[in-house]
């Protein structure tokens, strides 16, 4: 297994973990570095080069980062400190080595495999928190939703849980696709969810609902893309994006109109409607 390690000062050592966890990883661990006033972030991110290196361009210029062999045995001791996460009062995600764990409501059970998160980043949950209150606030459910970026497949697999009947869900990463289809048939929503490597550029036909929780420079990126697969009067919900840093991302998708800002811990998701 692969280990990618990040330098980063240690004023800016949550923020560096944040990117870490906006980038889909499952655990970041601290250790002290050689190097005076600064730190080393331990995470995983897949064995894949292409993985490693989408992570390593998302790093400030200031920080320093290297690839290191390591025992997988020890890299997924994470697993142990791992608990349910509420998202709301009615929703929670359960680690799949917890599943007899009594919750409240109604669960996801997932597992993240060994590069992609639990649920629990902030980016993660404002994106949940706003796809059901569109869909569940909605007198008929969305028909068709686009995941981009789907990592462990916990939107996806919410959309179908919530009622949509035709969900996509695309990643660049094919561990994140076998994530995907592994956990979507786990909750008993795989004939629901198509999951796919394939790229935003190639996917075809609009969507009701579009979900992009990535970070800020690949929204950035995906800006045109993105209104091309947004339906008229349909909904985007970006997230991957720090909290009054986001006006940029904007800018890219203009002309759609913010309709809704929700903060958590620092980041933020916002919702586009597209012009009917």
């Amino acid at each position: 297994m692969r280990s990618l390690v990040v330098t980063a000062p240690v004023a800016e050592a949550e923020l560096a973990a944040d990117v870490l966890f906006g980038a889909g990883v499952a655990a970041v661990e601290e250790r002290p570095s050689e190097t005076a006033g600064c730190v080393e972030l331990w995470t995983h991110v897949g064995d894949e080069q292409v993985a490693i290196d989408r992570v390593i361009a998302t790093l400030a210029a200031g920080w320093g980062h290297r690839v290191v062999d390591v025992d997988e045995t020890v890299a997924d001791t994470w697993r142990r400190h791992a608990a349910p996460i509420p998202v709301t009062d009615q929703l929670t995600i359960v680690p799949s080595w917890l599943d007899e764990v009594e919750t409240a409501g109604a669960r996801i059970v997932l597992d993240p495999g060994s590069a992609f998160g639990l649920g629990d980043h902030p980016t993660t949950q404002l994106t949940l928190r706003a796809l059901l209150r569109h869909v569940e606030g909605a007198s008929t459910p969305p028909r068709r939703l686009l995941d981009v970026g789907c990592g462990s497949g916990v939107l996806a697999i919410a959309a179908a849980l919530a009622g949509v009947d035709d969900v996509q869900a695309i990643d660049i990463h094919a561990g994140a696709v076998e994530a995907t289809v592994a956990n979507a048939a786990r909750n008993g929503a795989g004939g629901r969810i198509a999951a796919s490597a394939t790229p935003l550029t190639d996917v075809e036909g609009m969507f009701d609902v579009v979900l992009a929780n990535v970070l800020a420079p690949v929204l950035v990126d995906l800006a045109d893309d993105l209104r091309r697969v947004t339906a008229p009067g349909g909904l985007l919900v970006i997230s991957g994006v720090l909290d009054g840093r986001f006006d940029h991302v904007v800018a890219a998708l203009s002309p759609m109109s913010v309709r809704r800002v929700e903060v958590l811990d620092g980041w933020a998701a916002v919702e586009l409607g597209r012009p009917g």
